[in-house]
């Protein structure tokens, strides 16, 4: 198979390498959502040491930076109360954290969420992070201009490989919001 973006070696739909993926993936992907379906998605495998944006896009084609996508895990803080939410943006931009988050939130204060906990509630691993399959309970920001894009290299919840899906279909995943201002 080939992949629309980039020119990897080893790609193919999602649905034939849900044993690549951590179960919370592969839960989402097998339900689908909306009109999509893992049969839909592209998995292209890759080195896991080779899974940063950067080294990624530096390895692969500097091109993918334009295409390419990170979800990153903040958490919105109020008193007592802690609020995990995953946001996207293209690789090129930064999240708005203490802007856009935090009043998406009706957050005090806003900052990435420690990498221990970021791993642990959402079962995946740290640097590939993916928006499918995160807690139902957790918000999803997503910038605009991820959903603009016809398709999306982000992470596969694993940092070996990356899933290369359509960006109204980050549109589509349940509790998905997005956000104008989100990326900067």
């Amino acid at each position: 198979m080939r992949a629309p973006i980039g020119t990897f070696e080893d790609a193919a739909p999602a649905a034939e390498r849900l044993d690549l993926l951590p179960a919370p993936v592969v839960e989402a992907l097998t339900a689908g959502w909306g009109e999509f379906t893992a049969e839909q998605l592209v998995h292209v495998d890759s080195d896991p040491a080779v899974a940063d944006t950067a080294v990624f896009a530096e390895h692969h084609g500097v091109e993918l930076l334009d295409t390419s996508a990170n979800c990153v895990v903040v958490a919105g803080k109020r008193g007592q109360d802690v609020t995990l939410a995953a946001c996207v943006v293209l690789s090129r931009t930064r999240v708005d954290v203490n802007g856009a988050v935090r009043k998406h939130l009706g957050a005090r204060k806003a900052s990435f969420a420690p990498m221990d906990t970021a791993v642990g509630e959402s079962g995946m691993e740290y640097g590939g992070i993916t928006p499918i399959g995160l807690p139902a309970a957790w918000p999803l920001l997503l910038d605009p201009a991820v959903v603009d894009e016809e398709w999306v290299l982000i992470g596969s919840g694993s940092r070996r490989g990356k899933l290369i899906v359509p960006g109204k279909a980050l549109a589509a995943l349940p509790g998905a919001v997005v956000v104008e201002g989100l990326g900067v």
